[in-house]
């Protein structure tokens, strides 16, 4: 068996892929563009990909091709109907970043809500050094306490955000944009009812139908006064112009995002306007990512791989 990693980069190069070498022949590139994918299939049985294109141009000279891993959940790179009629298989995989993705969704909130980088800075900069008093107050901030956090998106990661919020006191309300059933033990609301009553905002959702484009300047005009806006979704779920927009207009108080329309971010970038880090905190897509998330996730696929071959 041939196994290729296409962009193996993209699982960090601290994860233990020995297990692999077991199955056969172990090919790893760390990156690929999709003019590079076809030689470098020609003659795979698996392939292991994170963000590379898989479709008729890049894999339609790959004869020996049985089985496509995605190390992800998202399988938007992937051509289902031409892989369907190749009778080649494809798996992705699900949960295994969920702790990883609450914990920084909780890090990024924090960030905003108690204005670290502002206190941080203070400190570093030596102007609490001989300063008059032994608390500064420049800056305030707020309880999670009796605040109320709307999610975007009810999946396994926002369930686990709704939770620990919970465990923080907050009052937890969430809309689903597909209009799925309600789920038991939680609050099901319209959208214009969470814009208008929380004091933070999470997204968890997949980039579909139902969430492209979904957070707008209308959008933000409806959120509630002081209101922390964060994105751990997909960036094209959010219209960046409008946020940048919002933000300069003091129309929405403070955002956080992990996720971007076009990463790594483009030079052309509207947010890239924003200077203030009290205001806005982007992270490179990293919330997925712990040590522990990635170990998981190799795992799991290399299970995949050895269940789909019997072996």
């Amino acid at each position: 068996m041939k196994i290729v990693f296409l962009d193996v980069k993209t699982i960090g190069e601290d994860i233990d892929l020995s297990g692999f070498n077991k199955l056969g022949e172990i090919i790893k590139y760390p990156f690929s563009t999709s003019a590079d994918v076809p030689e470098r299939t020609l003659d795979a049985d698996v392939l292991i990909v994170n963000k590379v294109q898989i479709n008729e141009q890049t894999i339609g000279q790959a004869k020996n091709l049985k089985l496509v891993c995605v190390a992800a959940t998202g399988t938007n790179n992937l051509d289902k109907a031409y892989l369907d009629k190749r009778g080649i298989a494809w798996r992705n995989v699900a949960a295994y970043s969920t702790e990883s993705v609450a914990q920084h969704t909780f890090a990024m909130l924090f960030y905003l809500l108690e204005k670290l980088r502002y206190y941080d800075d203070y400190v570093k900069e030596d102007r609490y050094t001989n300063d008059t008093i032994f608390t500064h107050f420049a800056e305030h901030f707020y309880e999670l306490k009796d605040k109320t956090w709307g999610i975007i998106g009810l999946g396994n990661i926002g369930r686990r955000v709704a939770r620990i919020a919970e465990a923080f006191g907050a009052r937890v309300i969430y809309t689903s944009p597909s209009h799925s059933a309600p789920q038991e033990g939680y609050r099901q609301v319209e959208m214009d009812t969470l814009l208008a009553e929380s004091d933070i905002i999470s997204v968890h959702a997949p980039l579909n139908e139902y969430t492209e484009n979904l957070i707008d300047m209308e959008v933000f005009k409806k959120m509630k006064k002081g209101c922390i806006f964060l994105n751990l979704g997909r960036g094209p779920i959010v219209v960046e112009a409008d946020l940048a927009d919002a933000l300069e207009q003091n129309i929405l108080t403070a955002a956080g995002l992990d996720v971007l329309c076009e990463e790594p971010m483009s030079e052309d970038n509207p947010l890239r306007r924003i200077k203030d880090s009290k205001k806005l905190f982007i992270t490179p897509h990293i919330a997925w990512a712990s040590v522990e998330a990635r170990t998981r996730l190799m795992s799991i696929i290399l299970g995949q791989v050895k269940e789909f071959f019997s072996l």
